[in-house]
């Protein structure tokens, strides 16, 4: 188990060390140990788009980048509404230190994208489907 002082030093380290550079903060976030990473991950330590961007290596539109920003990544156990897709919300989540986009109308799932590739995938699906 990692300490609560000793994480919240290490990410002002990283957050240092990344100058507000995304790639630079998912870089160092990668050399990090997977139970100090996980640990940050599932934090308030970071806040959403940040694990949003170190799970993909991506940057989603505006809209999603600002949603994320107001969330604590601890915020992603439960799920963050991230797009409207007609009647559809595109939901970013992580699992067990998985990210997991689902697409959903509230009650029922359309899709869900597990993994590394879940974003492009979920794009993909978006632009056949609906």
């Amino acid at each position: 188990m990692v300490d609560y002082k000793e994480l919240a030093d290490l990410a002002e380290r990283l957050f240092e060390a990344s100058d507000d550079d995304d790639e630079r903060l998912a870089e160092r976030l990668d050399t990090l140990d997977g139970e100090t990473r996980g640990a940050l991950l599932a934090s308030d330590l970071l806040n959403a788009y940040q694990v949003f961007y170190y799970c993909f290596r991506e940057t989603p539109d505006d809209l999603a980048v600002e949603r994320l920003q107001l969330h604590a990544a601890s915020d992603l156990a439960r799920g963050i509404v991230i797009d409207e897709v007609d009647i559809y919300d595109l939901v970013f989540y992580l699992i067990g230190g998985t990210p997991a986009l689902v697409i959903t109308d509230g009650e029922n799932t359309l899709a869900r994208f597990e993994g590394e590739r879940a974003y492009e995938e979920t794009l993909e699906y978006l632009e056949e489907h609906l």
